[in-house]
Parts: structure tokens; C-alpha cells; sequence
């Protein structure tokens, strides 16, 4: 298991978000050598958690739950068969690339070191139309959602650096199965799940939070 790339957007126009200026950080590209990772700070204040990155939108995306985004080289192999496209690295707008993870099935809690860093799974991707522009595929927020690959967000625990090529070791995992698939399930199509996420109340993010004690009435 290892990093395949790290990923890093500067900000450019979309009329497809609503941030200040019309601005996005969502086309992210490798870079060469190692990032520093640092907790940002909470949501509406904190952005990337990748020094260099740019998240223009602090009312929907970054903040310490959302500090690191990761996704499979694997799975967008297969989204490239299904689009019959080239899907670089950074392609979705993550962080980073890994390859050899099965990143949809870690646990939300499960801590990972990558370099010097410890991140944490925190959260999943939910599609939203700035992703939807960004990749200019037809019904691409549906077709995201049903095959429910979303990929993680993560906190950063322990701050330090990361590059491609490092090592993905695994290094703590709660005793409960919710994994960022069914989270992200549950959070979408499959309402039915919601129950399953009390498993794991302490780990999940404000918005599985939100659906499971709604739920519970």
C-alpha cells in the first residue's frame, strides 16, 4: 500500500460554485518531493490541510474533518473504462492517490501513516456541482452516488510531511464496521442504513451526526 502522487490545486474561475470570485481549487495536480500536512482549523476557517493546497469555498469544504482527501488510483481506473477518458491523478480533486488501499473499505476512526504524518478517517465526498462541472460529465452527481465510490476525508492527527512513494501503513482500527462506503451509502441512497452508523457515533462526521439522531426522532 502506498501514495501514488500528492495532489495540490491552485485557485482558478468556475462559474459552477458559489465561492467569492467564482474560485475553486478542485483541479488539483501532482507535485514532486514532500508537503507539509497540518491540522487547518475548523470548517469556515480552515482550508487544506496540505500547505500549498487551495480550498476556495470554507462554507462547504475543508476544516479539520475534511483536511485530507484521498481516492484509488484502482477506482478511477474503472471510472476511466466507464467514461472512456484519461483520469489523471488529482483528477477527482484529491489529495492523494494511493495505490494498493482499498480506501472505500477503511473504517471511519481507522489512523494511517503516511511520511511523518498520522491522519485519521473522518468523513466521505459527498458529489456536488462544482465536482460535476469540474469533470463536465452528464448526470455525473448521480452516477457518483450510485456507484458509491466516494473515497475519504481525513483529520490530521499528527502533523508532518508526505510525498509520493511513501509507505501507507494502517496503524489502528475501531471496533466497529462502519466503513466510508456504508457511511456514504447511508448518507445517500440507501436511508435504510442510517441505524448501522450508531456503531460508531463517536467517529462520525457533523453531517452522519445530523441523519442518525434526525432518524432516531
Amino acid at each position: 500500500m502506498q501514495l501514488l502522487t500528492v495532489n495540490v490545486g491552485t485557485p482558478e474561475r468556475s462559474e459552477h460554485t458559489g465561492a467569492p470570485g467564482k474560485l475553486t481549487g478542485i483541479g488539483k495536480q501532482p507535485v514532486t518531493g514532500p508537503v507539509r500536512v497540518v491540522a487547518p482549523g475548523p470548517r469556515g476557517e480552515g482550508g487544506s490541510g496540505l500547505v500549498g493546497d487551495a480550498v476556495c469555498d470554507l462554507r462547504h469544504h475543508g476544516g479539520d474533518e475534511q483536511a485530507v482527501y484521498a481516492y484509488a488510483r484502482e477506482d478511477l481506473d474503472a471510472w476511466e473504462k466507464e467514461l472512456g477518458r484519461e483520469l489523471p491523478a488529482g483528477a477527482f480533486g484529491e489529495n492523494l492517490t494511493t495505490l494498493g488501499v482499498d480506501v472505500n473499505s477503511a473504517l471511519l476512526g481507522e489512523r494511517w501513516q503516511v511520511g511523518s504524518a498520522v491522519l485519521q478517517v473522518s468523513s466521505v465526498r459527498v458529489p456536488c456541482r462544482t465536482f460535476a462541472g469540474h469533470l463536465g460529465e452528464e448526470r455525473w452527481v448521480r452516477r457518483f452516488t450510485e456507484r458509491a465510490l466516494p473515497g475519504a476525508y481525513f483529520r490530521v492527527v499528527e502533523e508532518g510531511a508526505l510525498a509520493a512513494g511513501d509507505a501507507v501503513k494502517v496503524t489502528w482500527q475501531p471496533e466497529h464496521s462502519v466503513t466510508v462506503g456504508l457511511l456514504f451509502r447511508a448518507l445517500t441512497g440507501e436511508p435504510e442504513l442510517l441505524p448501522r452508523l450508531a456503531e460508531a457515533e463517536e467517529w462520525l462526521p457533523e453531517a452522519g451526526l445530523a441523519r442518525l439522531r434526525a432518524r432516531a426522532g
